[in-house]
């Protein structure tokens, strides 16, 4: 498996590595692993951008030092604080239409073994009132994990946010966020790894969580540099 380490320079050269890993593997039918500490900011999804209070919550977060950015998946607002860990699963598939469960569900169980092995017992599930609630989320304390996933033609990509040690400053910047979208939330229902007795680096979150997708196959480790190169 390709292993890519490291944050881009700029946010548009990091979700250009991102992308630029899915088409490798659609085209050489390896899978690729990246594990990473995003820029600090709040990424919107697509149901945000249609919502009347969009604007206004982009002002919001920018207000409170977090970049407003956009993905081509999920569902709700996400905030990345600059210790909070995103991973990224490019997986080979033959078919669009097969799959889609079972790689959410192997998703699932890679990060609750790996959370696991650091002391964390998290549950499947998420409480109420949630940051971007979905099917897929892992709870311990409070919400902790989210999964989304994007196929196209040749390859699958399940990603998903693991909140280290940054609960109450991702409460507070989406307390107003989700506020002008008009969306419930409660800033209490984020968790934490740390909170929830594991460790606070999240380099040591980050190496579990490879350990864990990565299994016994043999990996190749590449710079996010050897993937792109993009000005922001």
């Amino acid at each position: 498996m390709k292993l890519v380490r490291g944050r881009a320079a700029t946010r548009a050269a990091d979700r250009a590595a991102t992308a630029a890993m899915l088409d490798r593997t659609a085209e050489n039918r390896q899978p690729a692993l990246r594990v990473w500490t995003p820029h600090q900011q709040v990424t919107f999804g697509r149901r945000d951008a249609n919502e009347d209070g969009y604007e206004a919550a982009r002002a919001a977060a920018r207000k409170r030092g977090f970049t407003p950015t956009e993905r081509s998946v999920g569902g709700r607002a996400v905030a990345y604080t600059g210790t909070t860990l995103a991973f990224a699963h490019a997986r080979p598939i033959d078919d669009l239409r097969q799959g889609l469960g079972d790689r959410y569900d192997d998703a699932t169980t890679t990060v609750q073994q790996a959370l696991a092995g650091l002391g964390v017992d998290a549950t499947a599930g998420e409480p109420p009132e949630a940051f971007c609630p979905g099917s897929y989320s892992l709870q311990a304390d409070g919400k902790l994990v989210g999964i989304a996933q994007r196929v196209r033609s040749g390859a699958a990509l399940v990603s998903g946010i693991v909140i280290v040690d940054d609960c109450t400053a991702i409460g507070d910047v989406l307390d107003p966020v989700y506020d002008t979208l008009g969306v419930p939330f409660d800033p209490h229902s984020v968790g934490s790894v740390a909170s929830a007795g594991g460790p606070a680096e999240p380099g040591a979150v980050a190496r579990a969580l490879e350990n864990a997708f990565v299994g016994d196959e043999t990996r190749t480790v590449l710079s996010v540099g050897e993937f792109v190169d993009v000005e922001d």
